[in-house]
Protein backbone atom coordinates (compact mmCIF):
# COMPACT_ATOMS: atom_id res chain seq x y z
CA UNK A 1 0.00 0.00 0.00
CA UNK A 2 1.06 3.53 -0.61
CA UNK A 3 1.48 5.21 2.99
CA UNK A 4 2.60 8.78 3.81
CA UNK A 5 6.05 9.49 4.56
CA UNK A 6 8.25 12.72 4.46
CA UNK A 7 10.14 13.25 1.26
CA UNK A 8 12.08 16.51 0.66
CA UNK A 9 13.17 16.70 -3.05
CA UNK A 10 16.96 18.66 -2.91
CA UNK A 11 18.08 20.48 -6.00
CA UNK A 12 21.55 19.08 -7.31
CA UNK A 13 22.30 19.36 -10.63
CA UNK A 14 20.95 20.25 -13.61
CA UNK A 15 18.81 18.22 -15.48
CA UNK A 16 21.49 16.87 -17.88
CA UNK A 17 24.14 15.73 -15.07
CA UNK A 18 22.51 12.90 -13.83
CA UNK A 19 22.70 11.79 -10.46
CA UNK A 20 22.87 8.24 -10.29
CA UNK A 21 24.42 5.83 -7.32
CA UNK A 22 25.01 6.99 -3.86
CA UNK A 23 26.43 6.27 -0.77
CA UNK A 24 27.58 7.37 2.93
CA UNK A 25 31.19 8.11 2.80
CA UNK A 26 33.54 7.16 5.75
CA UNK A 27 33.26 11.23 6.70
CA UNK A 28 29.43 10.70 7.01
CA UNK A 29 28.80 12.90 3.38
CA UNK A 30 26.91 11.27 0.63
CA UNK A 31 28.99 10.75 -2.04
CA UNK A 32 27.49 10.61 -5.75
CA UNK A 33 27.57 9.77 -9.01
CA UNK A 34 26.65 12.02 -12.05
CA UNK A 35 26.50 9.46 -14.96
CA UNK A 36 25.90 12.00 -17.62
CA UNK A 37 28.12 14.72 -16.66
CA UNK A 38 31.45 12.27 -15.57
CA UNK A 39 31.42 14.35 -11.68
CA UNK A 40 31.53 12.59 -8.88
CA UNK A 41 29.37 14.63 -5.94
CA UNK A 42 29.98 15.11 -2.38
CA UNK A 43 26.73 16.57 -0.15
CA UNK A 44 27.69 17.43 3.55
CA UNK A 45 26.07 18.27 6.55
CA UNK A 46 25.34 21.61 5.90
CA UNK A 47 23.88 21.13 2.23
CA UNK A 48 26.31 22.66 -0.24
CA UNK A 49 27.17 19.67 -3.11
CA UNK A 50 30.56 20.06 -4.50
CA UNK A 51 31.60 18.23 -7.82
CA UNK A 52 34.87 16.57 -8.98
CA UNK A 53 35.02 16.04 -12.90
CA UNK A 54 36.23 12.28 -13.74
CA UNK A 55 37.20 12.30 -17.37
CA UNK A 56 35.04 12.77 -20.83
CA UNK A 57 32.86 9.70 -21.10
CA UNK A 58 33.74 7.76 -18.19
CA UNK A 59 29.62 7.43 -17.28
CA UNK A 60 30.20 6.89 -13.46
CA UNK A 61 27.94 4.32 -12.39
CA UNK A 62 28.05 2.77 -8.69
CA UNK A 63 29.99 4.38 -5.79
CA UNK A 64 31.09 2.91 -2.17
CA UNK A 65 33.34 3.62 0.56
CA UNK A 66 36.16 0.96 0.28
CA UNK A 67 38.34 -0.83 2.87
CA UNK A 68 41.26 2.39 2.82
CA UNK A 69 39.03 5.17 3.99
CA UNK A 70 38.36 6.46 0.04
CA UNK A 71 35.60 5.84 -2.32
CA UNK A 72 35.74 3.69 -5.18
CA UNK A 73 33.26 3.91 -8.26
CA UNK A 74 33.22 2.23 -11.26
CA UNK A 75 33.64 3.89 -14.63
CA UNK A 76 31.53 2.10 -17.00
CA UNK A 77 32.35 4.44 -20.17
CA UNK A 78 36.44 3.96 -20.48
CA UNK A 79 36.32 0.35 -18.13
CA UNK A 80 38.21 1.95 -14.79
CA UNK A 81 37.83 1.32 -11.37
CA UNK A 82 37.73 5.22 -9.52
CA UNK A 83 39.06 6.21 -6.21
CA UNK A 84 38.74 9.80 -4.35
CA UNK A 85 39.65 10.20 -1.20
CA UNK A 86 37.37 12.33 1.19
CA UNK A 87 39.44 15.32 -0.09
CA UNK A 88 38.73 14.96 -3.56
CA UNK A 89 42.12 13.26 -5.01
CA UNK A 90 41.11 10.68 -7.47
CA UNK A 91 43.77 7.98 -9.12
CA UNK A 92 41.68 4.99 -11.19
CA UNK A 93 42.79 1.03 -12.20
CA UNK A 94 43.04 0.19 -15.33
CA UNK A 95 40.27 -2.84 -16.05
CA UNK A 96 40.08 -5.27 -19.12
CA UNK A 97 39.20 -3.57 -22.16
CA UNK A 98 35.77 -4.45 -22.84
CA UNK A 99 34.74 -4.87 -18.94
CA UNK A 100 31.88 -1.87 -18.64
CA UNK A 101 31.79 -2.41 -15.02
CA UNK A 102 28.54 -1.01 -12.93
CA UNK A 103 28.58 -2.70 -9.63
CA UNK A 104 30.94 -2.30 -7.26
CA UNK A 105 31.30 -3.73 -3.21
CA UNK A 106 34.07 -3.91 -0.81
CA UNK A 107 34.24 -7.76 0.02
CA UNK A 108 35.71 -9.93 2.41
CA UNK A 109 38.92 -9.88 1.63
CA UNK A 110 39.87 -6.29 2.29
CA UNK A 111 39.39 -5.72 -2.05
CA UNK A 112 36.81 -3.99 -4.50
CA UNK A 113 34.88 -6.65 -6.39
CA UNK A 114 32.58 -5.14 -9.68
CA UNK A 115 30.70 -6.89 -12.17
CA UNK A 116 32.05 -6.55 -15.54
CA UNK A 117 28.49 -6.14 -17.41
CA UNK A 118 30.38 -6.82 -20.88
CA UNK A 119 32.62 -9.32 -20.07
CA UNK A 120 30.90 -11.73 -18.64
CA UNK A 121 33.17 -11.99 -15.11
CA UNK A 122 33.21 -10.81 -12.06
CA UNK A 123 36.42 -9.09 -11.18
CA UNK A 124 38.49 -8.06 -7.99
CA UNK A 125 40.91 -5.20 -7.23
CA UNK A 126 42.67 -4.68 -4.45
CA UNK A 127 43.76 -1.53 -2.69
CA UNK A 128 47.02 -1.70 -4.62
CA UNK A 129 45.62 -2.22 -7.96
CA UNK A 130 46.12 -5.26 -8.52
CA UNK A 131 43.03 -6.62 -11.05
CA UNK A 132 41.82 -10.36 -11.44
CA UNK A 133 38.55 -11.21 -13.68
CA UNK A 134 37.01 -13.94 -12.65
CA UNK A 135 34.77 -15.46 -15.85
CA UNK A 136 30.95 -16.83 -15.64
CA UNK A 137 29.82 -20.10 -17.10
CA UNK A 138 27.31 -17.90 -19.24
CA UNK A 139 27.65 -15.58 -22.28
CA UNK A 140 25.77 -12.66 -22.57
CA UNK A 141 24.57 -12.63 -18.44
CA UNK A 142 25.12 -8.65 -18.42
CA UNK A 143 26.75 -8.65 -14.82
CA UNK A 144 25.17 -5.83 -13.16
CA UNK A 145 25.04 -5.49 -9.36
CA UNK A 146 27.44 -7.13 -6.36
CA UNK A 147 26.81 -7.12 -2.53
CA UNK A 148 29.23 -8.31 -0.41
CA UNK A 149 27.37 -11.52 1.66
CA UNK A 150 26.98 -12.51 5.39
CA UNK A 151 28.65 -15.69 4.25
CA UNK A 152 32.69 -14.25 3.26
CA UNK A 153 31.79 -14.46 -0.19
CA UNK A 154 29.99 -12.08 -2.76
CA UNK A 155 26.80 -12.54 -4.15
CA UNK A 156 25.76 -10.60 -7.70
CA UNK A 157 23.01 -10.44 -10.37
CA UNK A 158 22.85 -11.53 -13.81
CA UNK A 159 20.30 -9.17 -15.55
CA UNK A 160 20.23 -10.59 -18.49
CA UNK A 161 20.62 -14.80 -17.21
CA UNK A 162 17.83 -14.14 -15.19
CA UNK A 163 19.78 -15.85 -12.09
CA UNK A 164 21.68 -14.69 -8.64
CA UNK A 165 25.12 -15.89 -8.60
CA UNK A 166 27.83 -15.77 -5.99
CA UNK A 167 31.50 -16.16 -5.67
CA UNK A 168 33.40 -16.96 -3.13
CA UNK A 169 37.37 -15.92 -2.59
CA UNK A 170 38.73 -18.79 -4.49
CA UNK A 171 37.17 -17.45 -7.52
CA UNK A 172 34.61 -20.37 -7.55
CA UNK A 173 30.81 -19.76 -8.87
CA UNK A 174 27.45 -20.78 -7.84
CA UNK A 175 24.51 -19.56 -10.20
CA UNK A 176 21.10 -19.83 -8.81
CA UNK A 177 17.99 -19.77 -11.48
CA UNK A 178 15.29 -16.95 -10.78
CA UNK A 179 11.64 -18.84 -10.55
CA UNK A 180 9.97 -16.25 -12.66
CA UNK A 181 10.99 -16.59 -15.93
CA UNK A 182 12.72 -13.01 -17.60
CA UNK A 183 12.85 -11.10 -14.18
CA UNK A 184 16.30 -9.45 -14.93
CA UNK A 185 17.28 -8.84 -11.61
CA UNK A 186 19.62 -5.69 -10.75
CA UNK A 187 20.32 -4.30 -7.30
CA UNK A 188 21.28 -6.26 -4.29
CA UNK A 189 22.01 -5.97 -0.82
CA UNK A 190 22.97 -7.82 2.48
CA UNK A 191 20.03 -7.96 5.02
CA UNK A 192 20.24 -7.93 8.24
CA UNK A 193 18.85 -11.10 8.98
CA UNK A 194 21.39 -13.15 6.95
CA UNK A 195 19.95 -12.98 3.68
CA UNK A 196 20.38 -11.17 0.65
CA UNK A 197 17.97 -9.01 -1.09
CA UNK A 198 17.27 -8.01 -4.14
CA UNK A 199 15.07 -6.57 -7.12
CA UNK A 200 13.90 -8.13 -10.26
CA UNK A 201 13.08 -4.89 -12.59
CA UNK A 202 11.32 -6.64 -15.49
CA UNK A 203 9.19 -8.69 -12.92
CA UNK A 204 8.02 -5.82 -10.63
CA UNK A 205 8.91 -7.81 -7.81
CA UNK A 206 11.63 -8.19 -4.68
CA UNK A 207 13.48 -11.10 -3.88
CA UNK A 208 15.27 -12.81 -1.33
CA UNK A 209 17.58 -15.40 -1.05
CA UNK A 210 19.58 -17.12 1.48
CA UNK A 211 23.20 -18.26 1.20
CA UNK A 212 21.71 -21.49 0.68
CA UNK A 213 19.89 -20.59 -2.39
CA UNK A 214 16.58 -20.54 -1.39
CA UNK A 215 14.48 -17.98 -2.92
CA UNK A 216 11.34 -15.93 -2.62
CA UNK A 217 9.87 -13.66 -4.45
CA UNK A 218 7.60 -10.78 -3.04
CA UNK A 219 5.14 -9.05 -6.34
CA UNK A 220 4.43 -5.31 -5.60
CA UNK A 221 1.45 -3.70 -5.50
CA UNK A 222 2.44 -1.59 -9.19
CA UNK A 223 4.24 -4.87 -11.08
CA UNK A 224 5.21 -1.71 -13.99
CA UNK A 225 7.34 -0.09 -11.43
CA UNK A 226 10.83 -1.30 -12.79
CA UNK A 227 12.17 -1.61 -9.21
CA UNK A 228 16.00 -0.34 -9.76
CA UNK A 229 18.10 -0.25 -6.45
CA UNK A 230 17.75 -1.89 -3.07
CA UNK A 231 19.35 -1.29 0.01
CA UNK A 232 19.06 -2.83 3.51
CA UNK A 233 17.13 -1.31 6.31
CA UNK A 234 19.01 -1.61 9.57
CA UNK A 235 15.59 -2.39 11.67
CA UNK A 236 15.60 -5.34 8.97
CA UNK A 237 13.54 -5.98 5.53
CA UNK A 238 15.03 -3.45 2.66
CA UNK A 239 14.24 0.20 0.81
CA UNK A 240 14.13 -0.13 -2.99
CA UNK A 241 13.28 2.45 -5.76
CA UNK A 242 10.97 2.36 -8.55
CA UNK A 243 12.54 3.90 -11.13
CA UNK A 244 9.16 3.25 -13.31
CA UNK A 245 7.09 3.89 -10.58
CA UNK A 246 8.27 7.10 -9.30
CA UNK A 247 8.61 5.73 -5.75
CA UNK A 248 10.65 4.61 -3.07
CA UNK A 249 9.67 1.68 -1.16
CA UNK A 250 9.74 -0.45 1.88
CA UNK A 251 9.74 -4.21 2.37
CA UNK A 252 9.62 -5.46 6.00
CA UNK A 253 11.35 -8.59 6.76
CA UNK A 254 7.63 -10.44 6.23
CA UNK A 255 7.75 -8.84 2.67
CA UNK A 256 5.01 -6.50 3.88
CA UNK A 257 5.44 -3.61 1.07
CA UNK A 258 4.65 -0.13 1.79
CA UNK A 259 5.49 2.72 -0.86
CA UNK A 260 5.77 6.50 -0.98
CA UNK A 261 5.34 8.44 -3.68
CA UNK A 262 8.01 10.94 -4.61
CA UNK A 263 6.99 14.71 -5.11
CA UNK A 264 7.99 15.54 -8.63
CA UNK A 265 6.90 13.19 -11.84
CA UNK A 266 9.20 11.10 -13.54
CA UNK A 267 12.02 12.16 -11.50
CA UNK A 268 13.73 8.68 -12.74
CA UNK A 269 14.79 7.36 -8.78
CA UNK A 270 18.22 4.96 -9.32
CA UNK A 271 20.68 4.47 -6.14
CA UNK A 272 19.64 5.12 -2.46
CA UNK A 273 21.57 4.64 0.86
CA UNK A 274 20.56 5.17 4.44
CA UNK A 275 22.07 7.29 6.25
CA UNK A 276 23.31 7.16 9.99
CA UNK A 277 20.67 8.78 11.41
CA UNK A 278 18.04 6.04 9.64
CA UNK A 279 16.70 9.09 6.63
CA UNK A 280 16.82 7.28 3.57
CA UNK A 281 18.33 9.14 0.23
CA UNK A 282 17.80 8.30 -3.20
CA UNK A 283 19.29 9.87 -6.47
CA UNK A 284 17.20 11.52 -9.05
CA UNK A 285 18.19 11.21 -12.79
CA UNK A 286 16.46 14.30 -13.30
CA UNK A 287 19.07 16.11 -10.86
CA UNK A 288 18.26 16.05 -7.56
CA UNK A 289 18.12 14.09 -3.68
CA UNK A 290 15.39 12.80 -2.37
CA UNK A 291 15.35 12.68 1.47
CA UNK A 292 12.75 10.67 3.11
CA UNK A 293 12.46 9.87 7.06
CA UNK A 294 10.52 6.64 7.96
Amino acid sequence: MTTSAKIREIPLTGPGAGPYGITVGPDGALWLTLVHAGEIARVGADGEPRTWPVAADSRPLIITPGPDGALWFTRSGDDRIGRITTDGEQSAVALPAGSGPCGIAAGPDGALWYAAMGADAIGRVGTGGDVTEFPLPVSGGFASMVAAGPDEAVWFTLNRANAVGRIGMDGGVTLHELPTEGAAPVGITAGVDGALWFVEIAAGQLGRITPEGRITEYPLPDRSARPHAVVADPAGGCWYTEWGGNRIGHAAPDGTIDTHDLPTPASEPHGLTVARDGTVWAALETGALARLTP
